[in-house]
């Protein structure tokens, strides 16, 4: 009984956290990952970055508890909550057409690890990318 009253609280209450402070592109890179515990980045190669970018928007946006908080031809950021505890996580992906390369983060704004989920993401994402001949 009282843990199923405890469980009920704590799904109550959304764990959002602050948005980390270096988001964005910074000297035409995304940041890089402090801790691999929370924050899972990588780069793929990508004939056509934006239209690449572009269709992973579409995935992102059909992803249930996925919001898009700002889309650029060649940035996104968006968020992603966890079912259970509403967790927020930071997702960001940058079309670099100098490189021909997608770079792709996604980092948890609370706790010391996130238990592979950050980059579990990024492998289902690309997942939804067309493989190039």
């Amino acid at each position: 009984m009282i843990s199923n009253v405890f469980s009920l609280l704590l799904a109550l209450f959304h764990f959002v956290g602050p948005m980390p402070t270096d988001l964005g592109i910074h000297q035409g890179q995304l940041s890089v990952c402090e801790s691999p515990a929370h924050c899972a980045r990588v780069d793929w190669d990508r004939k056509d970055p934006i239209g690449s970018l572009a269709e992973l928007a579409v995935i992102i946006r059909e992803t249930p508890r996925s919001d898009i908080l700002e889309l650029r031809t060649d940035y996104l950021h968006a968020t992603a909550s966890s079912r259970l505890f509403g967790f927020v996580d930071d997702l960001e992906l940058y079309a670099d057409t100098e490189r021909s390369v997608l770079q792709a983060r996604s980092i948890s704004r609370l706790g010391e690890s996130d238990l592979g989920v950050n980059g579990q993401r990024l492998l289902n994402l690309e997942a939804g990318l067309p493989k190039q001949s």
